[in-house]
């Protein structure tokens, strides 16, 4: 038997996240559809034998990603590039693979990762563009100093409850942020994450946290005071999905500081 990792590319908005779900939504005829069904399907044909694939995690609905990564196993040999342009071929145009690669059997797309990389993008103007696409437009001004400043008092390991959906089935509420800081690049800010785990809606409840901050000219420390409350009635609201994206999975320890991102 042989394992396979594979990198893969989309656009979530029209998928109801990355992973595998029920057929149906509850009191519902309504079909659920993912990257993952898509992608074992794509794999499933090729090989001619039913395939599962173990991703490195999951992204809500609407959420999309540049470098997400699955694993494999089968027992054919295959050629990375014929498998790769065949792969792309029968996907959706929304989904793409980048790289195929043989690994070792004790590699494990989840388990064996060190940290995950996300951005936000925001476009940050009056108006939009047509070309926007994968973005979130805010219309007023952005500090990136300030922000930045609100946004260190999250590095480092914390209690994340306060950025935490509630009712959510998963006990996890410790993350340890690696980076957490805010770039401007023209119209554009980009608020770039990498932590050892993420919970669900964290990363869009900060952002709407950070510009609930930004909007009403709060001091950066009230970030601080709603991450310590531990209360998530305190944050901003959970924005939409449309400018979050799993850039990498980092699988290299050396490569947590950002240097080689």
């Amino acid at each position: 038997m042989q394992r396979y990792l594979l990198e893969i590319e989309y656009i979530g908005t029209s998928y109801a996240g990355s992973q595998k779900q029920p057929k149906e939504q509850p009191n519902t005829t309504k079909k659920i559809v993912t990257v993952q069904d898509e992608v074992e399907k794509a794999i499933s044909t090729l090989t001619k034998t039913k395939t599962k694939t173990i991703f490195s995690g999951r992204t809500d609905a609407g959420v999309h990603a540049k470098g997400q990564i699955a694993h494999f196993d089968t027992e054919l040999e295959l050629n990375p590039s014929k498998f790769v342009n065949s792969m792309n071929g029968l996907l959706p145009k929304d989904i793409s693979i980048k790289e195929l690669k043989k690994v070792e059997k004790t590699f494990h797309a989840q388990k064996s990762a060190k940290a995950r990389y996300y951005r936000y993008t925001i476009a940050n103007r009056a108006q939009r563009s047509a070309w926007d696409e994968n973005c979130l437009l805010v219309r007023y001004p952005l500090d990136i100093e300030r922000m930045n400043k609100s946004l260190s008092y999250l590095l480092g390991e914390h209690d994340f409850t306060s950025f935490k959906k509630v009712r959510t089935s998963n006990p996890a509420k410790i993350c340890n942020m690696y980076k957490a800081e805010a770039i401007r690049n023209g119209d554009f800010v980009y608020i770039d994450f990498i932590a050892d785990r993420f919970l669900y809606n964290m990363i869009r409840s900060i952002v709407g946290t950070l510009l609930l901050i930004e909007r009403n000219s709060l001091a950066p420390e009230t970030l601080k005071d709603i991450l310590d409350s531990r209360d998530k009635t305190k944050a901003g609201s959970t924005i939409s999905p449309e400018g979050l994206a799993l850039v990498r999975v980092i699988y290299n320890n050396n490569d947590i500081n950002g240097e080689s991102l």
